[in-house]
């Protein structure tokens, strides 16, 4: 009978099951969506290109295992496997031919771009076949087609290639292409066998082993065949479409990033369904109190009545489910192709959602129903029917003291994790109790929404009676009456203003402290960097002679693990190394040692931020071990420590020692320091004429580098700008749902208005100061809420209190904030003024 009824309801309430409908459609396919990402980065599947034609790949690991801890840590470098293996794979029953890849990047400085280059035997594992020419021999290069396209070269041609901090001219023996049917998206290079291995980073070793099975052999038996031969050997046998992880190593991180955010912003998008739906149901609600203050009259009792909105909303629920099923994949693959256009993960990894991102969102899907229906109708369930007859004419009391200890609780909750943010967490790991406190705080202002919006109407109601006449004098008494409904359309927008400031002014307070870092440290006037992936060491001494020249240094960046001891300190990534030339760190670098010298940097030394020494015990002298990007385990002594500000420490070791552990194998970049008294013209002309003599170099000054660092930065945030801008658009959607409904509750106190005389105008003049004021309430506790999250993580990594990032954002905040609400009071409020008074107040 109950069901019948819930049912029956929906048919003649279009408009308020419309909205739930919206409500819970809109939040399944962000949870649904976010799944879809996270499924993806879990499976991270790419499919094989270039070596396709391999059944098993055989690569280093890059899974590094700390010590008493389970967590499991990917190594920053690729892990090259000794060149001897591929023989001993070879040998294994079942192989028909097992092929040593070698890749590295190569540039055409005379036109063409970059490249990846490998030893033609690869070629065989697309496979490629010739358009024209032959195969290479010394001193020999084959290009494929698109490549000698873009270089203007054909087969017998010369062509200058850049490799491995060097250039040279080579014969174009050949230009090939891919079988059909196969593509391969990077352009390639082939050079004869030893050619590639004296270019290769690392001489004598492989990145990977390609193994072609007999015909008809078991895969997985000779997979089990060459894990006995690799015995004790730290590699990864992949097959399927976990094979093009050798081809792609960066998709491993990228795959990381990208389940870190779809967990974050998933489980806030739950959380903001929650409100979303709690709130438009409670608002649909009273405008059933008369209804459901009658049916309790004819004895249906407390439960009917809540299972009975139970059911309707679970009835639309389900309809929002169907809905979302279609919905959430494809705004999951549009997230993906965004991201994957900005490169925020490689384009060769393959969107993956099947029904298991479904269960969570549906799971979702019913708690947010049921959660956001108990609490949305608690108080027109619990309400007497007599006092909810006379509820236009005695307001009832919000209080409740489990409302006032819940709310008291999550206030207490978000200043516990302002102080940790601000006093414990330290740089850009600061952020993670970001999206916690905002929620934290917006829950119980909610859950205190009557007493917080009436205390900020009594700061308003002043000013807007001096400034908006007897219409805003009307306005700010009806918000101050009627603090309950002035809360409950003021927390939507109060959620929205949270969120959008909150999350937005993090990520370019974030932006502007890691560049504000990076500038700051850098003294250096000018970079030098290879389009072939690394400089040549030797071109250090060259640097150092030109006469504008003060000092120069090699660098080099990776990351690795502290073993011995360990720093509790350490970021799930590593510590971040930055390699340097012991003769001119002190010269391109801001960072000044409190013991020890820079000039003692090395060979296997390191200089080491103070905290990270103290975390560890150690001193000048003492000695670190180090588990390298590369999986080498490494013994450092330390020579220097300095200062450092914590979450932004970099450690100092040699260029020398950190580049032969990187996947390029050479420093990445050479730092210039300007003479005295040297213009930075006069620089920037001496260091361009030294790369016209070494093809593939490009010289960048200050600006430049400090440009496309930030560039770099706004990049990698361009994910969580899309996700924040979904999750303010659906609360947006709650923002007019709650004050359209508002309004439409009102159509009998507007006919009263008009009855004892006020025009038309009067009462649209009413509504525009109301809606102003009410967004004005939101607006106020919106920009609270958000400094919880903004005040503490700015002390953390800076010295203000203030965020960093444009005005423009706060104040378009405000603005949207106001036009929205504004529009959806006045919208409803001009319908309701179309029925004749008289009408409106018998109905």
């Amino acid at each position: 009978m109950i069901g019948k009824l819930a049912l029956r309801s929906l048919r003649h309430r279009t408009g308020g099951f419309l909205a739930t409908f919206l409500a819970l459609f809109i939040g399944a396919t962000i949870v649904m969506a976010c799944g879809g990402l996270m499924e993806t980065g879990i499976r991270n599947k790419v499919p094989p290109q270039r070596l396709a034609g391999a059944q098993i790949l055989v690569t280093g690991d890059r899974i590094h295992h700390q010590p008493g801890k389970k967590k499991q840590l990917v190594l920053a470098e690729r892990v090259e496997l000794p060149a001897a293996l591929t023989g001993e794979v070879e040998a294994v029953p079942g192989v028909r031919t097992a092929v040593g890849e070698r890749t590295f990047d190569v540039a055409l400085p005379d036109g063409g771009g970059t490249a990846q280059a490998h030893a033609w035997e690869s070629a065989a594992l697309t496979p490629y076949a010739f358009a024209e020419g032959g195969a290479p021999r010394r001193g020999e290069v084959v290009l494929d087609a698109a490549l000698a396209r873009s270089a203007h070269v054909k087969a017998g041609d010369r062509v200058r290639v850049a490799a491995h901090g060097g250039a040279a001219e080579y014969r174009v023996s050949g230009v090939a292409r891919p079988a059909a049917g196969r593509e391969v998206p990077q352009r390639t290079l082939f050079f004869s066998a030893p050619d590639a291995d004296r270019l290769a980073a690392h001489p004598g070793t492989v990145a990977g082993i390609a193994v072609v099975t007999e015909r008809g052999a078991d895969v997985d038996a000779v997979r089990k065949g060459v894990e006995a031969a690799l015995d004790g050997q730290p590699v990864s046998l992949l097959t399927g479409d976990d094979r093009g992880a050798v081809e792609h190593p960066e998709a491993v991180e990228g795959a990381e990033g990208m389940v870190a955010i779809s967990g974050v912003f998933g489980g806030l998008g739950v959380t903001v369904a929650m409100f979303v739906v709690a709130g438009t149901v409670g608002l649909s609600a009273q405008q059933r109190f008369r209804e459901l203050a009658l049916l309790r009259a004819v004895g249906t009792t407390t439960g009917q009545v809540r299972r009975m909105l139970l059911g309707e909303t679970l009835a639309v629920a389900a309809l929002a489910g169907a809905a979302a099923w279609p919905a959430g994949p494809a705004l999951g693959r549009w997230l993906f192709e965004r991201m994957a256009a900005t490169g925020l993960i490689p384009e060769t990894v393959e969107f993956s959602q099947g029904w298991i991102p479904a269960m969570p969102a549906y799971g979702s899907l019913l708690l947010t129903s049921v959660v956001g229906t108990l609490v949305g109708t608690l108080r027109a369930v619990r309400t007497k029917p007599v006092e909810a007859l006379g509820e236009a004419a005695v307001r009832q009391s919000w209080f409740h003291p489990v409302r006032l200890g819940l709310g008291l609780l999550f206030l207490a909750g978000a200043t516990a994790l302002a102080l940790v943010t601000a006093l414990v967490l330290r740089g850009p790991v600061a952020a993670s109790t970001a999206g916690p406190t905002v929620m934290c705080c917006v829950i119980g202002l909610s859950l205190l929404g009557p007493w917080f919006a009436r205390l900020v109407s009594v700061l308003l109601h002043w000013p807007v009676r001096l400034l908006t006449g007897a219409s805003g004098r009307l306005a700010a008494l009806n918000c101050r009456s009627s603090a309950i409904r002035t809360a409950a359309v003021a927390t939507p927008v109060m959620l929205a203003t949270a969120i959008t400031t909150g999350m937005l002014y993090l990520q370019t307070s974030v932006a502007a402290a890691t560049d504000r870092e990076f500038t700051e440290n850098l003294r250096a006037d000018a970079v030098i960097t290879s389009a072939a992936g690394g400089v040549d060491p030797s071109l250090v001494t060259a640097v150092r002679r030109l006469p504008g020249v003060a000092g120069a240094s090699a660098s080099v960046t990776s990351t690795a693990y502290t073993e011995h001891p360990h720093d509790g300190g350490e970021n799930k990534r590593g510590t971040t190394l930055q390699g340097v030339d012991a003769e001119g760190a002190e010269q391109v670098l801001a960072t000044r040692p409190t013991a020890g010298r820079l000039a003692d940097l090395k060979g296997n030394t390191i200089a080491l931020p103070e905290a990270a020494a103290r975390r560890m015990h150690r001193g000048i002298g003492d000695t670190v071990g180090l588990r390298m990007g590369d999986g080498a385990s490494v013994k450092v002594r330390i020579v220097a420590l300095f200062p450092a500000r914590e979450g932004f420490e970099t450690a100092l070791t040699s260029a020398g020692l950190l580049a032969r552990h990187t996947t390029a194998g050479l420093p990445s970049q050479i730092l210039v320091k300007a003479a005295p008294g040297i213009p930075a013209e006069r620089l920037m002309d001496e260091l361009d004429r030294l790369a016209a003599r070494h093809p593939g170099l490009k010289v960048s000054d200050r600006d430049a580098v400090n440009a496309q660092r930030e560039e770099n930065t706004r990049t990698q945030m361009w994910a969580n700008y899309l996700i924040v801008g979904m999750l303010v658009a659906y609360t947006t959607l709650s923002v007019i749902n709650s004050t359209v409904v508002s309004v439409g509750n009102r159509r009998r106190e507007f006919a009263l208005l008009r009855l004892t005389g006020t025009t038309k105008g009067q009462v649209l003049r009413m509504m525009s100061v109301e809606s102003l004021y009410v967004t004005a309430v939101g607006l106020i506790l919106g920009t609270a809420a958000a400094a919880t999250t903004l005040v503490p993580f700015n002390l953390s990594v800076s010295d203000t209190c203030l965020p960093s990032g444009p005005l423009s954002i706060y104040l378009t905040v405000v603005a949207a904030a106001g036009v929205v609400t504004l529009a959806s009071t006045l919208v409803p409020t001009w319908a309701a003024l179309r029925a004749r008074p008289v009408e409106a107040a018998k109905a």
